[in-house]
């Protein structure tokens, strides 16, 4: 099945629809929004609706503040919203967490390495085809480039190297969007905005096979 994967789109999603084409299936990783809000989050959820592709999934970002809390958001039937969930496609298990090691005040946040977060990424089934996060494991396409520094996740990474899935997709770390294959994963970050929060990046499609 062809995937396309799609993250940090924070309301600029009108500019990306040329560039969605269409297919089986379309992963939105998190931070549909800038702040959050009602208005915005609706419309995001009424564009990818409308998206040409046959399956839709998508989680919340550290600035999607209004999946924290009840909500009115209207998400019809065609589109598969994850937290801390998983959704089989077409024989595909997929499983979603929006959950990030602390982040200033943002969404979703919980203490670096403390058993609030160990007990997130322990959720995580053993057999997931596909894990959608928000933030990335520590040491893959995780660089800053303010200190150049790795800030993913060292317990996401810890429980990777457990379940293996055969992807893992995330954004987050804009800067570093791109792909990197292992022998057992394929590491997607599918932000769309680079660091300046400009539209630069391409969707990243990957042909998935169990």
């Amino acid at each position: 099945m062809e995937i396309t994967f799609i993250s940090d789109t924070h309301s600029q999603h009108h500019l990306m629809t040329r560039d969605l084409t269409g297919g089986p299936m379309i992963i939105h990783c998190g931070d549909v929004s800038t702040r959050g809000r009602y208005q915005e989050t609706q419309e995001f959820i009424d564009w990818f609706e409308s998206l040409p592709y046959t399956h839709k999934v998508f989680i919340a970002g550290n600035h999607d503040f209004i999946f924290e809390k009840e909500n009115n958001l209207k998400i019809p039937d065609s589109i598969c919203y994850l937290k801390d969930s998983s959704v089989t496609i077409e024989g595909i298990k997929i499983y979603g967490s929006p959950w990030q090691p602390w982040f200033y005040n943002w969404a979703f946040n919980l203490p670096r390495s403390g058993p609030g977060l160990a007990s997130k990424w322990e959720a995580i089934p053993e057999d997931t085809d596909i894990l959608v996060v928000h933030g990335p494991p520590l040491g893959v396409l995780d660089k800053v480039v303010r200190g150049g520094e790795h800030v993913g996740c060292e317990l996401l990474k810890e429980r990777i190297d457990v379940v293996k899935p055969k992807i893992v997709a995330f954004g987050h770390i804009h800067e570093a969007h791109g792909k990197i294959e292992t022998e057992d994963t394929i590491f997607i970050n599918a932000s769309m905005l680079d660091e300046h929060y400009d539209y630069i990046n391409n969707p990243i499609v990957v042909q998935f096979s169990k």
